[in-house]
């Protein structure tokens, strides 16, 4: 897979935002303070197959079967569990973040093994246990015009989902974490390996990314704003089986910790 788009989360302030569902699923509470903008989900509703808006499910090749998604509890934490077998669906909310106030991005996830044959270096292995994107908007003025045509026809194809540009952090099966490359497909996408290895399979792993600091070193683009965030386990071109946990997304400032309940 080869594009980000967006993901999920839960909550850091005093208010809830519901939903006008069955439930109370997902609570949005950007802007809540000057340490953490957040997203999380709430502990009211585990097992739940059905992920309503603004989450949805993108399917980007009609041909290739959707990895499946539900919100359960998983070793006492809230979680949203991804199975991929042969696969590819990303999980994908629209999020708004200032960037200069909390630019660092805190989640936890877990993958029971990482992949044999995935290499991120070419195209037939671009698969990941785990992956988390996210999708820039740039200033028009960074965008020039062979830039600009190639991500109309890129938008002609595939949709308006497809972002400026976009950082991907994996859990990689075979380079060291802190690899930086380009994405098999496009450069648009730059793929940062956050973890790698079986070392850590099987737990829940804490992971804290400074992402205006990455997008600045990839794109070169200080102003680069946060559009969108998603999640995936995409085994779609090794044909492989992964089945990956996410929870707890939200962003800080610098000199904050993440919060984990």
């Amino acid at each position: 897979m080869n594009r980000a788009i967006c993901a999920g989360c839960r909550k850091t302030g005093g208010r809830l935002y519901p939903f006008s569902f069955a439930f109370v699923l997902w609570i949005f509470c950007f802007g809540l303070s000057h340490a953490a903008q957040s997203v999380w989900l709430p502990p009211q509703t585990p097992d739940l197959a059905d992920i309503p808006p603004p989450w949805q499910r993108i399917q980007l090749n009609r041909d290739t079967a959707p990895t499946r998604y539900r919100i359960r509890q998983w070793d006492g934490v809230l979680a949203v569990e991804a199975v991929a077998e042969r696969s590819m669906t990303l999980l994908a909310r629209p999020v708004a973040v200032d960037l200069n106030r909390t630019p660092v991005l805190c989640w936890r996830w877990r993958v029971d093994a990482p992949l044999v044959n995935a290499d991120l270096a070419t195209k037939a292995g671009d698969d990941y246990a785990a992956r988390v994107y996210v999708s820039f908007a740039l200033p028009p003025d960074e965008i020039g015009w062979m830039l600009r045509g190639k991500l109309a026809l890129a938008r002609t194809i595939y949709g308006d989902a497809v972002p400026d540009a976009a950082l991907n952090y994996v859990w990689d099966n075979r380079y060291p974490v802190g690899t930086r490359r380009p994405n098999a497909y496009t450069g648009r996408t730059r793929v940062i390996v956050a973890e790698s290895g079986a070392a850590n399979a099987g737990r829940w792993v804490v992971a804290r990314h400074d992402v205006q600091r990455d997008v600045i070193a990839e794109f070169g683009s200080p102003q680069a704003a946060i559009v969108q965030l998603a999640l995936a386990a995409d085994t779609d071109n090794t044909g492989e089986y992964a089945r990956a946990g996410f929870a707890d997304f939200h962003f800080v400032a610098r000199d904050n910790a993440c919060v984990f309940e």
